[in-house]
């Protein structure tokens, strides 16, 4: 495994030493520069994992000034600042344009590496979960699904032009066509797609189930409800709702579903106050929702 790469940047000759010393015991590949002018220089020309730096630094280049061009040049990379025990507000400024944390003056190595460990483990993290969202990007993007008919080329049209608007969906086609994947689709090709795609099966859950999940419920609502709990259409605010389905809901349920996208705001069971939400919503049915409402079976208005 390679070893992680800091930049060190630190004047102070015995303390540069010290720390780059303690720091290559550690396993860490350690590059000391003594002014902030040098470290600009290594960061246009090296990739560092973390960038150790003083705050205050002889020359014209400070502290403050390595840490913006390290986040402009290189922003994967951590940045830990030390500081003396007078100039705690510079270190907080240092926070708020982007270091991970602050040591005081004498930093100790054991601190310094304890701090470094979790900086990089936050870049690890980051990481991850940066790697995660693109494969759920390419495995939910248009060109990810696989198809062979011109029909469903312009059923994919149709879905790239209304995932770019904010619009409720219905999406309809017999068990197994991939209903929840065009569904997906959508809510990773529109701009709620850094919020939650909360999806739920309405024909799996008996009504007062399925009320409590979708609008959540309040302390004391019934029998075994001992806390308040939000439901799906608060947890997918600012994302997507996938109410799969949608045809099995009761005639009571309907109700409350229609207040909630009209109203943009639901009832949490037992409580009397409304909640305003910011979901949006798409539907799903393997059945003709259109012959369902005609018949009666489904709200013509919903």
């Amino acid at each position: 495994m390679p070893k992680s790469k800091l930049l060190l940047v630190e004047d102070d000759q015995s303390q540069a030493a010290l720390l780059a010393l303690e720091l290559r015991r550690a396993g860490f590949e350690v590059e000391p520069v003594k002014s902030g002018e040098d470290a600009i220089s290594k960061l246009g020309g090296s990739l560092y994992d973390a960038i150790v730096t003083d705050l205050r630094l002889g020359g014209g280049v400070d502290g403050l000034q390595v840490l913006r061009e390290a986040k402009r040049a290189q922003p994967e990379a951590e940045v830990l600042v030390i500081t003396g025990h007078g100039s705690i507000d510079t270190a907080v400024e240092a926070m708020k344009h982007g270091a991970f944390d602050y040591l005081t003056k004498p930093v100790q190595p054991e601190e310094l590496l304890l701090v470094l460990q979790k900086a990089l483990e936050h870049r690890s993290l980051r990481g991850e979960v940066r790697r995660l969202r693109e494969e759920v990007k390419g495995k939910y993007s248009f060109e990810g699904i696989v198809y062979s008919s011109a029909e469903m080329g312009r059923v994919l049209e149709l879905v790239r032009k209304v995932a770019t608007t904010d619009a409720t969906v219905l999406i309809q086609g017999e068990s197994g066509t991939g209903k929840e994947l065009i569904a997906r689709a959508i809510h990773e090709n529109s701009a709620r797609r850094s919020g939650a795609f909360v999806a739920i099966n309405c024909g799996a859950l008996p009504e007062g189930l399925l009320e409590s999940e979708l609008f959540g419920h309040v302390k004391g609502a019934f029998t075994g409800a001992d806390r308040n709990k939000r439901g799906l259409f608060e947890e997918a605010s600012g994302g997507t709702i996938f109410l799969d389905e949608i045809s099995e809901t009761t005639p009571g349920l309907q109700v409350k579903l229609l207040r909630a996208l009209q109203e943009s705001e639901v009832r949490r069971v037992g409580d009397n106050h409304p909640v305003r939400i910011s979901a949006r919503v798409v539907t799903a049915t393997n059945k003709d929702l259109g012959k369902l409402a005609r018949d009666g079976k489904f709200r013509e208005d919903l």
